[in-house]
């Protein structure tokens, strides 16, 4: 059978690739990877939250708030192990937070704007209950 089984990328175009690489590098800790981009590898979300660990797929209608404060019409949603400490590496960076972080049964989230306007959606997932 031939099935979809994730998402192998995510491509973006952006004003100043170096200078939105190296905000992602210093502000949230990413490492470039071989390929000029980051790499996430599965096996480590995987590792972290064997059953929560998952990429969301979906669309939203085209008027929908969501993604304030940015008028991009995509955000990312990056899947962290420690959101606290992340936050304080953002604060540390002299970066604002776009909201007060918040928890839910699934997981905990914050957000802030990265440099070429878009929303980022820091997510650390919640193991479900059995």
């Amino acid at each position: 059978m031939s099935n979809i089984i994730g998402v192998g990328g995510v491509f973006f175009l952006c004003e100043d690739p170096d200078a939105t690489k190296a905000w992602y590098k210093d502000v949230l800790g990413v490492e470039e990877s071989e390929y000029g981009g980051f790499a996430f590898s599965h096996g480590a979300s995987a590792k972290s939250f064997p059953k929560g660990a998952m990429t969301i797929f979906a669309p939203f209608k085209a008027d929908s708030d969501y993604f304030k404060p940015s008028d991009q019409s995509m955000m990312f949603n990056l899947m962290v192990d420690d959101l606290d400490a992340v936050i304080a590496r953002i604060e540390a960076a002299g970066v604002e937070m776009t909201q007060p972080p918040e928890d839910y049964d699934y997981g905990k989230f914050a957000w802030v704007m990265d440099p070429d306007g878009r929303k980022v959606e820091l997510w650390q997932p919640i193991e479900p209950k059995p």
